[in-house]
């Protein structure tokens, strides 16, 4: 029971960081290291766990699968989701500059804690490491699209947001912002419960994510360290996202207004300031504790 515990707060956590634009559920997933579980479990999903489940074969079905901490997992991202949007929202609005210090911590000391795991660094993790930088970064600086209902564009953005989700340093939030779509499936649809934005969403999600979990699974087991370095370079480029201090710059789309980018600001030394850093220096100690918690349950373990 307490294994599964763990587990449900895991879940949350990863569900708060993809609530949050910049910041990846994946980078979460791989700090408190269920990051593999969590693609092994996803990617079992195929025609042999479909056979085993039409012929009753419950028992097959769950260990093939992983089925209980999946669900486990998952029941905690939901509940994050459901809980969480409204605080968010409002924090967004009214101290965007302190929500974003302490996600840019937690950010921040990810980018260590992942990138020591790779085992050996060389010219092949180094060039990794780069492209993944690089490439977070040129999200950073992409123009958001104009926001679309369509039943196929809400599909796409479940299968393209769901594979970023799981993609440390590559949030499925922000991606949805670069598609349009953020406020209307992030925000209104989840508060509304607005089955007619979100089925087409979670059908996308469903599928992008058992045929990326396959994908992701075989290279990370035959490059891992490549893999991980990527990541990390993923993670690190993704910080210009979450500066918390910088001006959105703005766009009219007929008649609505529209984030295109960002003027990006040093602070003024204030209290503001202040407060900031002491936010930074606390998702820093966070992402510390769950890794140090993640370690402390290896060894328990073993």
């Amino acid at each position: 029971m307490k294994e599964y515990i763990i587990i449900l707060l895991k879940g949350v956590a990863v569900g708060v960081a993809n609530v949050i634009p910049g910041v990846s559920g994946g980078t979460i997933a791989l700090i408190t290291g269920i990051f593999e579980r969590l693609i092994d479990s996803l990617k079992s999903f195929g025609l042999g766990a479909l056979k085993l489940l039409l012929s009753g074969k419950w028992k097959l079905f769950v260990e093939k699968t992983d089925f209980y901490f999946l669900v486990t997992l998952m029941v905690g991202v939901v509940l994050a989701l459901v809980t969480l949007a409204r605080i968010f929202d409002f924090l967004f609005t009214h101290y965007p500059v302190y929500i974003w210090s302490f996600f840019f911590g937690l950010i921040l000391a990810s980018v260590y804690f992942v990138g020591k795991t790779v085992e050996k660094w060389n010219v092949a993790t180094i060039a990794s490491f780069t492209v993944g930088a690089v490439v977070a970064v040129l999200f950073t600086f992409l123009t958001p699209a104009t926001q679309n209902d369509g039943f196929l564009y809400l599909v796409l953005c479940g299968v393209v947001a769901v594979c970023s989700m799981i993609l440390p340093g590559l949030s499925g939030s922000f991606v949805l912002i670069l598609l349009g779509n953020y406020q209307l499936i992030a925000i209104d649809a989840i508060n509304n419960r607005d089955i007619a934005i979100l089925f087409p969403v979670a059908l996308g999600a469903v599928v992008g994510l058992v045929a990326f979990s396959h994908l992701l699974s075989w290279v990370f087991k035959r490059y891992k360290d490549q893999t991980i370095a990527l990541l990390t370079g993923f993670i690190l480029g993704s910080l210009g996202v979450i500066w918390p201090w910088k001006e959105a710059i703005v766009q009219l789309f007929g008649e609505k207004e529209k984030v295109i980018g960002y003027h990006y600001l040093w602070p003024e030394m204030n209290l503001e300031f202040v407060m900031a850093l002491v936010l930074m220096v606390l998702g820093i100690v966070i992402i510390y504790l769950m890794e140090s918690g993640a370690k402390e349950a290896d060894r328990t373990k073993k």
